[in-house]
């Protein structure tokens, strides 16, 4: 939870990896990119923002449960991987093994994502 004005760069990464966007678009650069590897690409907040509502409406329709595993920080880049089960009325929909690389620029704003998914077999 970020409980001061300035949330570290590591709260910030951490909100956004649990689907906590809002807390993190504040801390966007002007320029950010959202690199979803082997999927898509968003460049610039407005694109970046909407491609977190659209994602946000999703988690919104689903139950989701978002485990953590590792947070790694050095300097301005923290990685954490972790994994997001989704479900629907008892339904297992997804289950996804993900690692996401933040790079934050000198002015602590959140510049790059590099997003990593894996989607699991279903049990």
């Amino acid at each position: 939870m970020i409980t001061n004005d300035k949330p570290s760069n590591q709260q910030i990464a951490e909100a956004f990896s649990n689907g906590n966007f809002k807390l993190a678009y504040p801390f966007f650069a002007e320029k950010i990119e959202w690199h979803i590897i082997g999927e898509n690409s968003f460049i610039g907040k407005k694109s970046v923002i909407e491609n977190c509502e659209q994602t946000s409406a999703y988690f919104k329709s689903v139950t989701t449960e978002f485990t953590t595993f590792n947070v790694l920080v050095d300097s301005n880049r923290i990685a954490i991987n972790g994994n997001a089960v989704f479900t629907r009325n008892d339904e297992r929909l997804s289950n996804i093994s993900a690692c996401d690389v933040y790079e934050f620029n000198d002015d602590n704003e959140l510049q790059i994502i590099n997003s990593y998914c894996i989607t699991n077999k279903l049990d």
